[in-house]
């Protein structure tokens, strides 16, 4: 993509006391956001800090474009960011922390965008992660499901429309391959550990259960969660300590 990208690396504060190596999990931020949000923009400030010591496991939140929901775009060379955190992101992390570098103790979950972008990348790269989440997640990029004015609505799918083509599929049951319920196939043979979290008031509430219909419908293992909350940081910092209990069950250690 020609462009420099920053993330940000977490680890334990043992780390620097051996020479132990950690499970990692890449923790994805929202829509407009940054690399930094999961460190400034939480209700608790240090709880990233926290969690990796308290689950002695690394933490990685990249940064990506906004509204780029995490993909690579069969149109725009300045969208590819699946390749991105595949190809570049988990080989450096890899190759300059002291990983355990495997499928099993690798996890990956978001916010918003994030969670899109989450169960996107393991749905399609299964030999990456053992386990993955979703908090408040966009699991459905139609817009007439979201609610939101009129305005952001039409905006979010003319983007869509410029990043993936003029011919989105948007009607069930063959939806189209860039939304997480036209992934289901997927996600049904890959058997990873899944939570799907998000709050009764959020905007894409009807995402997550229309999402969590299509995996009872195919009896497909996964943790849901509602709770009172919208799309807000005192919901995600919240739901976070969730997640990190949730994986810490599925990661291997050596």
């Amino acid at each position: 993509m020609n462009k420099a990208l920053q993330a940000a690396v977490t680890v334990p504060g043992s780390y620097f006391s051996g020479e132990n190596h950690y499970p990692v999990l890449y923790l994805l931020h929202g829509g407009s956001g940054s690399f930094s949000d999961w460190h400034k923009k939480v209700t608790e400030p240090g709880l990233v800090p926290r969690l990796a010591d308290k689950y002695q496991i690394i933490i990685v939140t990249p940064g990506v474009a906004p509204s780029s929901y995490y993909y690579d775009s069969p149109l725009q060379d300045s969208v590819q960011y699946e390749s991105y955190i595949v190809k570049e992101l988990i080989p450096f992390v890899d190759e300059n922390y002291r990983t355990i570098a495997k499928k099993e103790s690798r996890a990956i979950t978001g916010l918003s965008m994030g969670g899109h972008g989450a169960m996107m990348l393991a749905a399609k790269h299964p030999e990456l992660f053992i386990a993955v989440g979703t908090m408040s997640g966009v699991m459905n990029i139609d817009t007439r499901l979201w609610e939101v004015p009129d305005e952001f609505r039409n905006l979010r799918r003319s983007g869509q429309k410029q990043m993936l083509g003029e011919d989105l599929n948007y009607e069930a049951p063959e939806f189209n391959p860039y939304t997480i319920v036209g992934l289901v196939d997927q996600i049904q043979e890959n058997g990873h550990a899944i939570i799907i979290d998000c709050g009764v008031d959020d905007f894409l509430i009807k995402t997550n259960r229309q999402l969590r219909q299509l995996l009872l419908d195919r009896k497909i293992p996964h943790e849901y969660i509602e709770r009172p909350g919208a799309h807000t940081w005192k919901y995600w910092t919240e739901a976070l300590p969730v997640h990190l209990l949730f994986f810490d069950r599925y990661l291997q250690r050596n």
